[in-house]
């Protein structure tokens, strides 16, 4: 497995490297054969260290963790924890989903925009109509997955949504985490 491992204005020395290595290495490869690699940068709040992980796994999947605490060793502790929890959780559903697949998963790039939030006055007013301002432009990937690989996926990784191309049908497809606490899945395909 790869490492890059970081800090933001902070030196993160050979001891710390190799206990991160050593520590997220075994907490990884008990859930999964293949990982493929992994990036921890390790920052400081006012009072804190924090430590982020992003594992990447074979199969495509990514996990995320993040740590926080007045020691840096016990931020990162903290964060392989939670990435151990997050793995176990998901050890039978990710040898399940992926035991049939012979290829890995199939990434597209697609782009992705961060738009100036403004006061519902301020577009009113605008001459262009209702084009916001763009503030960031970057690419990102859109992994063709199945619902299940999707749903699991938006759960490891902490986010409120993710939008895959659903692999029955190639079609653009959104899971999301709804403000019940279900799941909600937006397959434009079923709407007519």
């Amino acid at each position: 497995m790869r490492y890059q491992i970081s800090g933001k204005q902070i030196d993160v020395g050979d001891a710390l490297s190799t206990h991160v290595k050593t520590e997220l290495g075994e907490t990884v490869e008990k859930y999964s054969q293949r990982p493929t690699d992994a990036t921890v940068i390790f920052s400081r709040n006012a009072h804190e260290f924090i430590c982020d992980a992003v594992v990447h796994l074979s199969t495509g999947l990514t996990a995320q963790a993040k740590g926080a605490a007045t020691d840096i060793y016990a931020a990162f502790e903290q964060c392989r924890e939670r990435m151990d929890k997050q793995l176990r959780r998901y050890k039978r559903r990710l040898k399940d989903h992926y035991k049939d697949r012979t290829q890995p998963v199939e990434f597209e790039q697609a782009g992705m925009y961060v738009l100036a939030a403004g006061e519902d006055d301020e577009w009113e007013t605008q001459d262009d109509g209702l084009q916001p301002m763009i503030i960031a432009e970057m690419e990102t990937r859109v992994p063709t997955l199945s619902v299940g690989e999707a749903v699991m996926q938006m759960e490891l990784a902490g986010s409120p949504l993710l939008v895959f191309r659903n692999e029955k049908h190639g079609g653009v497809n959104v899971v999301h985490r709804r403000d019940d606490g279900n799941v909600g899945w937006i397959d434009p395909r079923n709407l007519g």
